[in-house]
């Protein structure tokens, strides 16, 4: 079956797929590189200032995470109406995102503050680095309404055909926070470079300092992507109202809703999920945190080209093209299954080595590797059920995904973590084959529906 897909790889279109997935694979790189410098150089301080900082590292994903689906409502409405020649009404859907960054970033900096404290607790965090993960969590979530913005208005671009923009924002946010960090986590020390000695300054902040320097990156992007939206030659809201329309609002949130609740689902689930490892103590809550944080870079062939799916889908939608959708999914999906069995080849091969960039601790590196090779198994079918859930929701479909997702994640995930960890007193390992078995259901059910054409409504 995957050789008769390779017989009808288009050039053309390949070049199309490849010019819009590569700038948002550079940019998961960049964004994931940094997350490997925030963990290496904060690992450097202790096992303990890895457990902080990594302890609400799901709660991240909670909040980042119900912001992109609302992007997504957004991004499937600007994509059909590009593909249907309608820029107005693409503009009019701009307006509306302003409203949404606003309304979202004021929502969420108000609640993650109000509750910055009672994270850690919530997340069983080891009550003697309880303070300083309150204190991580409420610094990097001071700039929330930037943060909302840069998620939005970088999908909005990407809806367009933009991916370059939000890369070289995401570059430039990413290396000044490399930057911040390495100012702000160390004191003042001596460094000898092709046998020069130099004083580096260093404010000697520790995991604060990493706190200071993610939030100060976030502000940074958030107003360049601004800046440049309004600057946009057909996309500036310039002139567009803010006040909410629904002949816009209400197609963007029916396809963001069901999104946004699977997000927050899955995101919860995540939470419940993370809570389990930290109460194993706090050699799986550090092996967990690395292992994640190495994982998510294996991941970016898989969400690179479910951006270029989603929008191509929702371009070839608008037009009505038939003929045009089908041949996208027949270029997609063995592209993408190249890609991730090619990534989890190599996240097997070389687990331990990347285990050891993070941690010098015998006991997190052999957890860590062992639970990062068990998942590079299952890499191929994440990426496949990843390309058809994009192409779904390029045209809208987001109902399906939600409640897959959410069965997906407490049916099995957290069911099965809770019996295996809290009742049977298994390990991490336990966890993760959890985490695995929810992936491969997720792949069962998007290839059922793949089958039946539920990313293409136009041969349904």
């Amino acid at each position: 079956m995957l050789k008769s897909y390779f017989k009808k790889l288009n050039p053309a279109m390949i070049a199309v797929i490849w010019a819009l997935a590569w700038p948002t694979m550079l940019e998961q790189a960049m964004q994931t590189a940094v997350q490997y410098i925030d963990t290496a150089m904060v690992g450097a301080l202790g096992t303990a200032a890895t457990a902080a900082v990594g302890s609400t590292s799901t709660v991240n994903w909670l909040i980042s995470s119900s912001i992109s689906a609302m992007s997504i409502g957004f991004l499937a409405f600007i994509a059909k109406a590009r593909g249907a020649g309608d820029d107005e009404k693409a503009r009019r859907a701009v307006g509306q995102s302003v409203l949404a960054v606003l309304v979202m970033g004021a929502f969420f900096t108000v609640l993650t503050l109000s509750l910055s404290k009672m994270v850690p607790v919530w997340m069983q965090v080891d009550e003697n680095i309880q303070k300083t993960a309150a204190q991580y969590f409420f610094i990097v979530y001071m700039p929330m309404l930037p943060r909302t913005a840069s998620i939005i208005f970088g999908t909005v671009l990407r809806a367009s055909g933009d991916t370059k923009t939000p890369m070289k924002i995401g570059v430039i946010m990413n290396l000044t926070n490399v930057v911040l960090n390495f100012l702000l986590i160390y004191e003042t020390r001596m460094l000898k470079i092709f046998g020069i000695e130099f004083t580096v300054f260093g404010a000697g902040l520790g995991v604060i300092g990493a706190a200071v320097a993610s939030a100060f990156a976030f502000t940074i992007g958030g107003i360049l992507i601004t800046i440049v939206l309004w600057k946009h030659p057909f996309l500036s809201p310039k002139g567009q109202k803010i006040a909410p329309d629904g002949e816009i609002l209400l197609p963007c949130l029916k396809v963001a809703f069901p999104n946004m609740l699977q997000r927050f689902g899955t995101s919860l689930g995540f939470v419940a999920f993370a809570s389990m490892i930290n109460s194993l103590g706090e050699v799986s809550t550090a092996a967990h945190t690395i292992a994640n944080t190495v994982e998510s870079a294996f991941y970016i062939p898989a969400f690179g080209m479910q951006t270029a799916a989603a929008t191509l889908n929702g371009n070839a939608y608008g037009a009505k093209d038939k003929q045009r959708m089908h041949d996208l999914a027949n270029m997609f999906i063995p592209i993408e299954l190249t890609l991730m069995i090619i990534s989890g080849g190599s996240l097997f091969a070389f687990a331990p080595a990347l285990m050891n960039v993070f941690s010098d601790s015998a006991e997190v590196i052999a957890l860590g590797s062992t639970v990062l090779r068990m998942v590079a198994v299952s890499e191929p079918f994440y990426g496949f059920f990843i390309i058809i859930e994009g192409l779904m929701q390029g045209v809208g479909r987001t109902k399906e995904p939600f409640v897959f997702n959410i069965i997906g994640m407490w049916g099995i995930r957290i069911f099965g973590t809770f019996i295996f960890t809290q009742l049977l007193n298994f390990d991490l390992r336990a966890a993760w084959g959890c985490m695995i078995a929810h992936n491969m259901f997720l792949f069962l059910m998007f290839l059922r529906c793949f089958i039946k054409k539920k990313w293409n409504p136009l041969e349904e």
